[in-house]
C-alpha cells in the first residue's frame, strides 16, 4: 500500500513508480531471508523515485509513503516507511505493528504529546521519513507470528485519520466477509469526512491441514465517497 504525496498527479506518479519497484523486486527474488528482501525492495522504491525526480525536475517534491508485508511458513515481515499501517486483529483485540513516521507520533514517543492530543494536532500530517525524501530515508522492518485466525490490515493514513482504533476493531472482528469488512470501514470512514483517499488491503489467516498458508487477500480502496474491489491469490 503506498500513498503518494506532492499533488494528486504527483503523488501518483510517486505511488506507482514505488508500487511497481516493490513488486518487481520480490516476484523473481530469493524469498529466503524476506527482511533483507522488502528492505531492499523499498530501497530500489527509493532509488527510482529519486531518479525520477532528477529527470524531470518538475516532480520535485513528490513522495509516497509505504507499508509492504510477506508471509512465509508462519511468518509475517512488515516493512514501511511513512504513515500508512499494518494492523492485527487476533483473538477479538486488535494491535498497530507499525509506528508511524510522522513528528506528532515522534512528539508522543518522547511524552510531550497525548495520543488524544496527536489526533487533533495541526501537524499531525507532517512525514519525517517518506520514499522520495532524500534526508532520514530509512526502512523499518517488523517481523511477528500469524496464527490462524488472525486478520491483517494494511492502510493508508486516510482511514485512520477518520476512525478511531475502536472503529477499526469493530470492523476488524465481526466476522463478516474480506471485502464486506473492507468496504464497510471505507464507508465508515466517508461519512465521517473522507477527506483523504483510502486504500486498504485484508489478509486473512486461515487454519488448513497442509499446505499451511494464507487466505486470499482482499484489496479495497475508495476516494471520499467511492469504492472499488480487486480479489488476488496469494
Amino acid at each position: 500500500v503506498a500513498d503518494g504525496m506532492g499533488g494528486h498527479s504527483h503523488g501518483e506518479v510517486a505511488s506507482r513508480l514505488a508500487v511497481d519497484a516493490i513488486q518487481d523486486s520480490c516476484v523473481a527474488a530469493d524469498r529466503s531471508d524476506a527482511i533483507l528482501l522488502l528492505r531492499r525492495s523499498i530501497e530500489v522504491a527509493q532509488e527510482k523515485v529519486l531518479a525520477a525526480i532528477r529527470a524531470e525536475p518538475a516532480l520535485l517534491g513528490m513522495g509516497t509513503t509505504v507499508v509492504s508485508a510477506m508471509l512465509i511458513d508462519e511468518t509475517l515481515t512488515i516493512a514501511h516507511v511513512g504513515d500508512s499501517r499494518c494492523y492485527r486483529a487476533r483473538n477479538g483485540e486488535l494491535e498497530l505493528l507499525t509506528q508511524d513516521h510522522t513528528w506528532v507520533n515522534d512528539m508522543v514517543a518522547s511524552g510531550q504529546l497525548t495520543h488524544a492530543a496527536a489526533r487533533a494536532h495541526p501537524l499531525r500530517n507532517v512525514i519525517t521519513r517518506a520514499i522520495g525524501g532524500a534526508d532520514g530515508f530509512e526502512v523499518t522492518v517488523t517481523v511477528t507470528k500469524a496464527r490462524p485466525g488472525d486478520l491483517f490490515l494494511l492502510c493508508t493514513d486516510g482511514l485512520n485519520a477518520m476512525l478511531s482504533d475502536d472503529d477499526i476493531a469493530a470492523r476488524m472482528t465481526t466476522g463478516c466477509s474480506l471485502p464486506e469488512i473492507g468496504v464497510g470501514m471505507i464507508e465508515d470512514a466517508n461519512a465521517q469526512g473522507g477527506v483523504d483517499n483510502i486504500t486498504v488491503v485484508l489478509l486473512q489467516v486461515e487454519e488448513r491441514e497442509e499446505p499451511w498458508r494464507a487466505a486470499p487477500h482482499v484489496g479495497v480502496s475508495g476516494a471520499r465517497g467511492r469504492a472499488r474491489r480487486a480479489t488476488d491469490s496469494i
